[in-house]
């Protein structure tokens, strides 16, 4: 499917027997999988399936037409959503459950649709309450040390939900909640 970083969720997350209990938390494999950014359930996501390298988190996804905002360009919110979810997978693979509660990216280029898009996120610190992680989107079709290649930067602050909110998404979802019980 085009406008997705891989069909199958399976590809890039090697042998789960021989991966950490982190590293599995990387792609959801649970029965809720509706997730917009990575959801293999949710025929609308963008498909993200994530793997590390080294330190890093790293996406691939090559977005098409239905993704831009101006003619041939990647809408900005798009960008922000693959950054978004990138960084805050630090929290899932420490079995933490947070949300964004702050986010600021900044568009370094106008990013072309059609072109593949190199998502990497790194985690900058770990507290008792937030995280905070950082990474950039590159056009994966040009070399790492180019620096034209960076699209957009971004840095995020994560805290855990609300608990209001922890319940209610438990009680609607709680196969989704099972995920973070391992």
């Amino acid at each position: 499917m085009s406008g997705t970083a891989h069909d199958d969720h399976d590809e890039r997350a090697g042998d789960e027997a021989d991966a950490t209990e982190a590293d599995v938390r990387l792609n959801d494999r649970s029965d809720y999988q509706l997730c917009y950014a990575c959801g293999a359930r949710n025929p609308h996501s963008l498909g993200l399936v994530f793997h590390r390298e080294g330190e890093e988190i790293v996406a691939l996804f090559t977005p098409d037409e239905r993704y831009q905002g101006f003619p041939g360009v990647v809408h900005g919110g798009v960008l922000a959503t693959l950054l978004d979810e990138a960084l805050e997978r630090f929290s899932v693979t420490a079995g933490r459950w947070l949300m964004t509660a702050r986010l600021e990216v900044r568009y370094r280029r106008a990013a072309p649709v059609g072109r593949p898009l190199r998502i990497g996120a790194r985690l900058v610190s770990a507290r008792t309450r937030a995280l905070v992680a950082a990474g950039e989107i590159r056009l994966a079709d040009e070399p790492r040390d180019e620096p034209g290649g960076v699209v957009a930067e971004a840095a995020g602050t994560f805290l855990p939900l609300p608990a209001e909110t922890a319940r209610a998404v438990g009680a609607a979802y709680p196969v989704f909640l099972r995920a973070f019980e391992r």
